[in-house]
């Protein structure tokens, strides 16, 4: 092989690698900007279902019982901003209380059942986007060539959310889809 068809060789294969990281790049920008919006989206779903449980605590404590109330509404504030710093734990003892309310909620206004029950579903949509944005960041930013050329490496890897996020009996007397029981 002669001086010039080397250094040719080695001009096309630095340029493809070139080429390469730069796309891999924009790849892994486009997850984490995929991934940070299935983020707020799932936290805006956990911190709304946190709101409606404690706005049932709250104005319907006799429909709950007063002292489920009392733990519903402690549990519904502990997730919105956890004490010890484990919000999945917090938000498994909050999704477990909303899953354990009464089969019958007299007084209760079937609206705010709905809502409960459909922002539950929608919880649980938001974690697997968020989760499976989460597994393709993850499983490019751990190929060869990415951990060899340090690609991102100064980005933390993203957490799995990994919580109970069961609709059945989330609110009496509905389904998780929102739906009147039979």
């Amino acid at each position: 092989m002669t001086p010039d068809a080397l250094l040719l060789t080695a001009a096309v294969v630095i340029l493809v690698l070139a080429v390469w990281a730069a796309w891999t790049l924009t790849r892994l920008r486009r997850l984490e900007a995929r991934v940070a919006r299935a983020w707020t989206a799932l936290d805006t779903q956990l911190q709304r279902r946190a709101g409606l449980a404690e706005e049932l605590a709250r104005d319907f404590p006799a429909a709950v019982g007063e002292e489920r109330a009392e733990y519903l509404a402690a549990f519904a504030a502990d997730a919105r901003a956890p004490v010890d710093g484990d919000r999945e734990l917090a938000e498994n003892i909050l999704g477990r209380e909303l899953r354990d309310l009464p089969a019958d909620a007299p007084g209760v206004p079937s609206a705010l059942l709905t809502d409960l029950a459909g922002t539950t579903t929608r919880v649980g949509l938001a974690r697997r986007f968020y989760n499976d944005g989460v597994r393709d960041l993850r499983a490019l930013r751990r190929g060869r060539l990415p951990r060899l050329l340090r690609l991102h490496a100064s980005h933390p890897l993203p957490r799995f959310f990994d919580i109970d996020d069961r609709a059945d009996g989330v609110a009496p007397g509905l389904d998780g889809a929102g739906n009147q029981r039979r």
